[in-house]
């Protein structure tokens, strides 16, 4: 039988997932629940209309934890809700409203380590199964090219030594994205968490634990490029709702990290992101390079490109990429984007995982080491050198960006 699964959180990335979901056969949409009735009503008959399982909209997460016919739980609201939301099925659990057979939690775990621990911890009182959901890790592109770096130029030659990841765009849908304290700082807290993880899985041998590759040193650098000027601080306050002449946010970082093999060996990741990204829309890159052998994948190289002269008039959308930035030219199309991502497997493996049919790929602890990562990447940061992983005191450590107590001027 299929796990039924219900999501908690119906916006952008939960309408991501159900998209996907159209190639997972080992598991069911069948409901949503959202603090906003309206918003969990229209992604419930969203994901009828993908016929990815009869969803409904529910009262409460304990509605959904009660209902028998609800196995698992997809944790994909904003990061803020993250720790009620958890505490709430905790609590449901713990009062034997219902049971559960797994949680998979979107990423970033948490907005600081405090909270990734705190999470976690609760989570695993319950005995439930934990997966932590982090799509470009399961990306087509970058599982594949893995698969065969490994198997035919690592087997040969020796391991790879140097990986890179980017995920770039020109910002967030969501308002509670561009705030520092809701969000827990900007870009790098925002989409690092994907390109950290990503650099690290690359260096790992495939089937291996992740703790065979672990982080030893850590430099990072954080810099508000274009959204604290006048004009664009101007129009996220309109539309946004937020000040970004006062409480800024970064709009783009960096970060090289180095590892230790269990070889002994060391071995580097770099990763940038980038909400100051200009192009047709979303960009995801990844490269890994060995002895004699190397691979890069570009999420715009699609091999469909569409063009439309000026005459062509319509309303601005995102029907050719994420994050669409233009409607006339020429431009790339991603024509499975949930595909392309990484969606589609790894909601495909988590529910397999779930229902005990393989391991468990990415499990809540891995979050907790993403969080630690990026903390440490904001402790350098702001002090402006490399950090020994992990640096004294980084489970209290939170950013100065998600503070609002950031200057990018100082930095």
């Amino acid at each position: 039988m299929p796990l039924g699964v219900g999501f908690i959180g119906s916006g952008f990335n939960a309408r991501f997932h159900m998209l996907g979901w159209q190639g997972v056969r080992d598991g069911d949409v069948l409901g949503v629940w959202s603090p906003n009735k309206k918003n969990a009503r229209s992604a419930a008959e969203y994901a009828r209309e993908l016929d990815v399982g009869a969803c409904k909209p529910y009262e409460s997460i304990t509605d959904m934890v009660a209902d028998p016919a609800i196995e698992a739980l997809w944790l994909t609201g904003p990061n803020h809700a993250r720790v009620e939301n958890v505490e709430e099925i905790c609590d449901a659990l713990e009062r034997g409203v219902g049971t559960l057979k797994g949680i998979a939690c979107e990423k970033p775990l948490a907005r600081n380590v405090a909270e990734a621990l705190h999470v976690t911890k609760l989570a695993k009182k319950t005995g439930v199964m934990l997966g932590y959901l982090e799509d470009q890790v399961f990306a087509p592109h970058v599982d594949r090219g893995k698969q065969l770096l490994w198997a035919r130029g690592a087997a040969t030659t020796g391991r790879p030594y140097l990986a890179r990841a980017a995920e770039e765009h020109s910002g967030p849908h969501s308002p509670w994205f561009w705030s520092g304290e809701l969000q827990g700082g900007g870009v790098l807290n925002d989409m690092m968490c994907h390109s950290v993880l990503v650099v690290r899985d690359l260096l790992v041998k495939p089937g291996a634990p992740l703790a065979t590759v672990r982080p030893t040193r850590v430099t990072a650098h954080i810099a508000s490029l274009k959204w604290s000027r006048p004009r664009y601080a101007k129009q996220l306050a309109k539309t946004m709702k937020v000040d970004y002449t006062k409480r800024p946010s970064e709009d783009f970082a960096s970060v090289t990290i180095e590892f230790e093999t269990d070889e002994g060996e060391t071995v580097l990741g770099e990763a940038s992101t980038s909400w100051s990204f200009v192009g047709a829309g979303l960009r995801l890159s990844a490269e890994l390079l060995g002895p004699e052998y190397s691979m890069r994948w570009n999420s715009l190289d699609t091999g469909l490109n569409v063009f439309f002269s000026r005459e062509v008039k319509g309303k601005a959308g995102e029907d050719i990429v994420e994050k669409q930035n233009a409607e006339t030219g020429t431009m790339p199309v991603v024509p499975l984007e949930a595909v392309t991502y990484g969606y589609e497997a790894e909601d495909r493996h988590f529910c397999r995982a779930v229902l005990g049919k393989e391991p468990m790929r990415l499990s809540w602890d891995d979050g907790v080491d993403v969080v630690k990562m990026l903390m440490t990447a904001y402790q350098s940061a702001e002090q402006g050198k490399t950090l020994a992983f992990p640096p004294k005191g980084i489970d209290k450590f939170v950013p100065a960006v998600a503070r609002g107590a950031w200057n990018p001027r100082a930095s």
